[in-house]
């Protein structure tokens, strides 16, 4: 591991969980993911326990509302029930790792966090991107284990995966097959959403945030995610186009490395 490239900073004491499920959703396609987590991290008031900087993260840095400039971060959240029911860890942030390597080291260290906490269970949430923007997004799953598909299943998701997706590319699909190896079960939730870098999947995130509500029992009003559209489009898609640019020349570089001059990559 190059531990140097990682930073974890630690926010209060580590609190006792009881049997934690983890839940990630960083920027992907539609940023479905990150919309889902940063609505559940808001409704439940999940406290801070780790902010998470790196130099494997996009080299940039966002101008906020007051005109200062902040580096890219990924947050741990939690949040107990005392007892009632299994508490949840929460992984959200501006960005993910940008190249392979890092996105293995990145993966491995959250499933090592979420052993030392207990975990028992890994959920990862993102978007099935379409070439059209679908009226009523439909949610699929897949897993590392068919018991865990089998708690999950109900008549708002498929898993019948095969075939509608490729690779499931970066954290959301790592930390699945990464679990496998350390006996954690693992499984994913993917809505549809339309493809398009600057489109913002609020339908697809309030398919899975009903899947989590029903079967987590959150006792969540996801209708309150219309209510505050404006404001998640606002930020969600400011720091999207900020990204673009630079997450472009980087695959222009990879591209060039691999084929030789390349002048335009769509």
């Amino acid at each position: 591991m190059r531990e140097k490239y990682w930073k974890m900073a630690q926010f209060g004491k580590i609190p006792k969980l009881n049997a934690p499920i983890f839940i990630e959703g960083l920027p992907g396609i539609g940023n479905v993911g990150k919309v889902a987590v940063d609505f559940l991290i808001d409704e439940l008031k999940a406290k801070k326990l780790y902010e998470i900087t790196s130099y494997t993260f996009p080299h940039s840095v966002f101008v906020n509302e007051d005109n200062l400039v902040e580096l890219p971060i990924v947050e741990v959240f939690y949040r107990q029930f005392n007892g009632k029911k299994p508490d949840l860890l929460l992984l959200g942030g501006d960005v993910q790792p940008i190249d392979e390597i890092s996105s293995y080291e990145f993966s491995e260290n959250i499933l090592d966090m979420v052993e030392k906490l207990g975990g028992k269970e890994v959920i990862t949430l993102g978007g099935i991107g379409l070439a059209d923007i679908p009226k009523k997004p439909k949610v699929y799953c897949t897993a590392n284990s068919k018991k865990i598909i089998e708690k999950y299943k109900s008549e708002l998701v498929s898993n019948s995966l095969y075939g509608v997706v490729g690779p499931i590319v970066g954290v959301s699909g790592l930390l699945l097959g990464l679990s496998t190896r350390r006996k954690i079960e693992a499984i994913s939730f993917l809505a549809e959403t339309y493809g398009h870098p600057m489109y913002l999947g609020i339908k697809g995130a309030k398919e899975i945030l009903n899947v989590l509500n029903k079967k987590l029992s959150l006792n969540i009003d996801i209708n309150k995610l219309d209510r505050e559209i404006k404001d998640i489009e606002g930020e969600i898609l400011k720091k999207t186009e900020q990204l673009s640019e630079v997450t472009k020349q980087i695959a222009l570089k990879k591209l060039q490395s691999k084929i030789g001059k390349v002048d335009y990559i769509g």
